[in-house]
């Protein structure tokens, strides 16, 4: 129960609208007092100006709002990111691109969050009737997801990864891939892929540069021969005998290294297997028409043993229309 969640227009007031805002929430059923208690809230979409390198814009666009309000954190302080959203048709390559930044913000921030919006549709908007919101996760008729593939990717996001009583492990890194919503995981004996966040990986970059994936005290330092080739999984030895790794670009989620041949070469992921490899290093320069999202990894601490991940969103498959079967929001 509230006011607007925003200040907007010429007639706004903070003074009002932090008073009422209080009255109302102080109105709310719940025998708790909500005075003294303060949690501080956030809206972020991608209204970036088009044509502008990528990896320039999520740099400049996440250390903004680091600056302006996600220092809160590092002090300790509530942070509710209330609001962001993505036109849900897919085909809208600025909102696909800010989604994968937003993503690998949210995730090494551990963010709670809220999605604009749940609604497909409105009875009028715009002074238009049955008005198409291209933001809701719901179709138009309220009956089915309208792009089960942005869904899955915010599963990522859905559980928690540390705070109180997450303690479940030592703090440790996984290696998360916003563009999939995935992390990489162990697929052979010595080779990785993308696949669900929700297993024991660990993965430390030195201060010398050697990325490794630890498994009960032992090391396999992650090793590159060839560009194009998959990235292998080498035990351990020493520093001069391993692949030397560093953060690269503005985005600061590109991990680059010089192969034997001279070549810089950045982490990605085979199209087709999902299996990791390394390629040239993708817009380092250059305009917005270059999409680098493939090779954005962002390594996240964890203190989960291992992580469920939950639907944001259940429908019943029996279904037709939305009043037929009630939506379960998880």
């Amino acid at each position: 129960m509230s006011l607007r969640n925003e200040l907007r227009g010429p007639k706004q007031n903070v003074k009002d609208w932090y008073k009422y805002m209080r009255q109302g929430a102080e109105a709310t059923p719940f025998e708790v007092s909500f005075r003294r208690k303060l949690v501080f809230e956030i809206h972020w979409y991608g209204f970036w100006r088009k044509g502008h390198n990528w990896n320039k814009i999520c740099g400049k666009e996440t250390k903004k709002l680091m600056n302006e309000s996600g220092f809160l954190l590092e002090k300790g302080i509530p942070l509710f990111l209330s609001e962001f959203g993505i036109d849900q048709r897919g085909n809208y390559v600025n909102d696909n691109r800010f989604l994968s930044c937003f993503l690998a913000l949210a995730m090494d921030l551990d963010l709670d969050w809220a999605i604009w919006t749940l609604a497909g549709s409105y009875y009028v908007r715009q002074k238009t009737i049955e008005y198409d919101e291209s933001y809701g996760i719901l179709d138009w008729y309220w009956s089915s997801i309208r792009n089960s593939t942005i869904l899955n990717m915010l599963s990522s996001i859905q559980s928690p990864l540390q705070g109180p009583g997450l303690m479940e492990t030592q703090p440790k890194k996984i290696m998360f891939h916003p563009a999939t919503g995935l992390c990489i995981v162990r697929n052979s004996l010595f080779q990785l892929k993308l696949s669900s966040c929700n297993g024991p990986e660990r993965f430390i970059l030195s201060s010398h540069g050697v990325l490794s994936r630890t498994e009960e005290h032992v090391f396999f330092c992650l090793k590159v021969y060839e560009e194009g080739k998959s990235v292998k999984l080498r035990l351990f030895s020493s520093e001069s005998n391993s692949s030397k790794w560093k953060v690269l670009s503005e985005s600061k989620m590109q991990l680059s290294l010089v192969t034997k041949d001279g070549e810089s070469v950045c982490l990605d992921v085979d199209s087709g297997s999902g299996n990791i490899v390394t390629k040239s290093c993708k817009c380092l320069e250059g305009n917005g028409s270059c999409d680098p999202t493939s090779q954005w990894f962002k390594l996240v601490t964890n203190t989960r043993s291992r992580v469920k991940p939950e639907p944001v969103l259940q429908i019943s498959p029996y279904s037709k229309t939305f009043l037929q079967k009630p939506l379960s929001v998880l």
